[in-house]
Parts: structure tokens; sequence; C-alpha cells
């Protein structure tokens, strides 16, 4: 057995992180290295004296709260970024991480924030995530196998081609002792191939996690361009206040994300926990207090009155899932281009009607998007659920909402995602308007904040698996080097 945890998770240079570990080995090894275009190893130690500790029974909840084996000698040299942490003892690998933020003065114009939150909801170590009963979840406790790192080659989580043959990812998981939920979450799956690829290409890039953006109100400063990639599903009140404020000060924001920013969630103010109640929100305890706009639910909830399309423009609440379970399961997997025109496809050549990503099917696993409605032949949003008057459409595709009935993945007795947005938004008629979001559009958009910044939206999880397309390659880089300028 072994197993371990760097507290904290993130640090500025020359500032030491715990490393937490518990083995039955009676020594174990540890090497910490920067991950990004190559893998650059910045220290080890070998022969360290192993010690087992229990797993306490909330462990998923509460923590491990083993104590320290080794602190790890963060260098003041240290560059920004994500760092693995490697242990070893005879045959064993257990992986644990730890992030560099960026010293002050010393900022890169790009801040990659890694969705540590959207790690941690998922996370399965020790007992229940919160999509197997928990409602708290604990940032101290090891990643479940999976999250941080996979064998190659890895499996997506939606099917790059409909095959009703192919090994789906849960079972790909179990048979490589993987976590179920690894394919929803983690490092490994998008953040990693995003950094490499930008590192590759020239890019500096800094790196924080979600817990940094929640507490450091200035964490941004310094920045020209917030980033997320993937899958950046939960964010807490004082997340979007970070965002919210850097871009109605000039700052930009480019989302190649899907399903961005829909639970809100709340931490303990020690940051060691957090708090969602999703489908269960009315048994939220805020319920009915003057805090009531905390309740963990989704942003685009009544009770919170902050649905999340003023912040990145689009919903998964207007979208869903494309080309996953029964959700458009033979689409193209490609965007629809409306609008070549604009700025974030110059040099592509693509044309109005073309498709984008289809090889890789970036428009797979989780997207966003906007009510929507044709004007003089190409769509435009309708603005009737928020989404932001300057925002513009340049491409969509068909999505879908789960019902209650459709989802492969839930308890039985919960909502599907269908019923669970449209009650948290209309509560006690919501019936009536079920059919509204039933049937959807994923959107590739950007809008800009009056007088302010600039928001691009890929609307879609899968947009980092098309960096090997020219046509995705180049739009990235033309928003990276406009908005990071």
């Amino acid at each position: 057995m072994l197993e371990g945890y760097c507290w904290p998770r993130s640090a500025l240079p020359g500032d030491p992180v715990a490393l937490h570990v518990s083995t039955d080995a009676e020594t174990f090894d540890v090497e910490v290295a920067r991950e990004g275009a190559e893998r650059e190893v910045l220290w080890r130690a070998t022969g360290l004296g192993g010690l087992e500790h229990p797993t306490p029974d909330d462990a998923s909840s509460a923590g491990c709260n083993w104590p320290s084996a080794l602190e790890v000698p963060v260098g003041i040299d240290w560059r920004s970024g994500y760092y693995s942490v490697t242990l070893t003892a005879g045959s064993e690998r257990a992986d644990a991480f730890l992030v560099v933020k960026p010293a002050a003065g010393k900022e890169s114009p790009i801040l990659l924030v890694l969705s540590t939150a959207t790690w941690d909801a998922y996370n399965d170590w020790g007992g229940p995530c919160l999509y197997t009963g928990g409602t708290t979840v604990s940032l101290e406790r090891p990643m479940a196998r999976g999250f941080l790192t996979k064998p190659e080659p890895a499996r997506r989580k939606a099917q790059p081609t409909p095959d009703p043959e192919a090994m789906y990812f849960i079972d790909w998981a179990r048979e490589n002792g993987l976590s179920d939920w690894s394919g929803g979450a983690g490092w490994f799956n998008w953040e990693m191939p995003f950094l490499s690829w930008a590192e590759r290409n020239g890019y500096s890039v800094d790196v924080a996690v979600s817990e940094d953006l929640h507490f450091d109100p200035d964490l941004l400063q310094g920045h020209r361009l917030f980033v997320c990639a993937g899958h950046d599903e939960y964010w807490s009140w004082q997340m979007r206040d970070g965002l919210d404020a850097f871009t109605a000060t000039g700052g930009n924001a480019a989302i190649f994300s899907g399903n961005t920013c829909f639970w809100q969630i709340r931490y303990d103010s020690e940051l060691r926990t957090l708090t969602s109640f999703k489908y269960n929100a009315d048994a939220d305890p805020v319920i009915g207090t003057a805090d009531e706009r905390f309740v963990t639910s989704a942003w685009v909830d009544r009770r919170i009155g902050r649905p999340e399309f003023s912040t990145i423009g689009l919903s998964f609440s207007r979208a869903g899932y494309a080309r996953y379970g029964n959700a458009t399961p033979r689409s193209s997997g490609g965007y629809t281009v409306w609008r070549p025109e604009h700025w974030a496809l110059e040099g592509t050549g693509l044309m109005y009607g073309d498709s984008l990503g289809q090889k890789d099917a970036i428009v797979g696993y989780e997207v966003d998007g906007c009510d929507l409605t044709m004007d003089q032949g190409r769509p435009v949003p309708t603005h009737t659920d928020g989404a932001p008057e300057t925002l513009q459409v340049l491409a969509s595709a068909p999505a879908h909402i789960w019902a209650q009935d459709e989802q492969p993945s839930r308890y039985v007795n919960d909502p599907g995602d269908l019923e669970c947005v449209v009650k948290a938004i209309y509560g006690e008629n919501w019936q009536d308007h079920v059919d509204e979001y039933r049937f959807t559009h994923a959107v590739l958009g950007c809008f800009t904040v009056p007088g302010a910044g600039t928001i691009f939206n890929a609307g879609c999880t899968d947009w980092v698996c098309g960096l090997s397309d020219p046509d995705v390659d180049r739009i990235t880089r033309n928003v990276l080097d406009r908005l990071s300028l």
C-alpha cells in the first residue's frame, strides 16, 4: 500500500510544501518534476522511512489527517507550473501533485487556473464523491487512480467515433484499476495536453488552482488572460467575483472548457473542504436564510440570481451533452461555422457552413450554449436566458440535456439534468417549461464586457482533443495571441 498527497496544494517559489504519505513499505522514494512541454525533474529523495496510517471512515469528507512525512523544498527559482510528485516503493507507485504560483512581479501574461474544485468533486478516494451520495468532499486526501495520470493510450470519456461495440471509458478504467470518475476530471484529461501544447508553441503560462482564485482577489492582477481548459464545472461565489472583477477592468478570458461554472460550491473557511448539494439543493441549510444566494445548486437557480452567462457567456443548462450516451450519439462531432469573418477564425480558411473539429470530435462529452434563433440565415442569441448582449455565435452543434430516464450514471431516484435545470430556474411550475430545454445547441462564442475585457468560450470539454487539427490550433493561437497582449 502506498498513498500520498501534498498540503498545501499550491505555493509560491521558496515556500515548503508538506508531503503526507501512508505506506506499509519500509522505505519509499519521491521524485518531483515540472510538467509542460518537457518533463523537468527538480528534486528527488530516496530511502525515506515509511509509516502506515489509518484511513478515517470519513476521509472523503473530512480528510486523512495523516502527519507530514517530509517537506518538499520548493526552490526560489522554481517556475510557476504543475509539478508531479511521484512516490515509489518497490513495484508500487502513487501520484500526488503541487502547483507553484507565480511570484509577484514575475507573472506571465497568461494564467491557467486548474479546475481542482472539479477534480475534488469527482474524486472518490476514501469514500463518496459528489456523484455517489456525498455533499461535502475533502481536499486533504490523495486523488483516486486515474485523475493525475493514466496508462497510454488513454480512452476519452465521449466516443470519438460512434461504435456500439467499442469499450466505453468506464469499462476501460476498471480494466486498468482506475476510478470510474477519473474520465470526467483531473489533470491528465485536458489541462496536461493544453499546457504541453502551449509551452511547445512558445507560450509562457503561469498556473494556479481553484482555491487560489477563491481565496486571493488579486490572483489575476499582473496577468492579461485567464484560461481554463477541459472541464471547470464547480465555482464558488468568490471565484466568480475574482474573474468578473478582472474582466470588468480590462482583463480577458479564454474558456477552452465545457460545462463551465455550472454548480455553485462553498469552501470552508480554511479551504479544506468544499460543499455542493447539487440535485438535492433544497436540503442545503442556507435555504430560507439571508445567505440563500449561496445555495449550492446550479448557477441558473432562481434563488441564486446569478446565472453563469454574465461571467462566461454560455451555460450547460442550454446545451448539455454531445456524442455521449444517447445525447446526439451520431452527430458529426464538429461545429458548423456561422461567422468565419470573426477575428478568432482568421487564417483558418473556414467558410460559412464548414465543419470545425469534426475529425477529433471536439464537440463531445459536455457542452455549453445559449437560447438561439435565426437571423438572416445565421443563429443569434435570444438573450431571454441572460446571454450577454454582445455575444456572437461563431459556430454551433446539436446537443441534448439528459432527462431522468436517459442518464447512464446516477442513482435511480436522482432527477435528470433536464429536470434539475428547469426546476431550479422556474420553481413550482417547472414542468410547463421542460420542452424548452430538451433539444439544444453547443455554441462557440465570444463577447465583450462593455468598455472592458473580451471572453472567448469554446463551449466544449474536448476542445483540446483537437489541437492537432490546423483549424483548432489556429483558433487557439488567435485567442491566446490577441487576448494576452
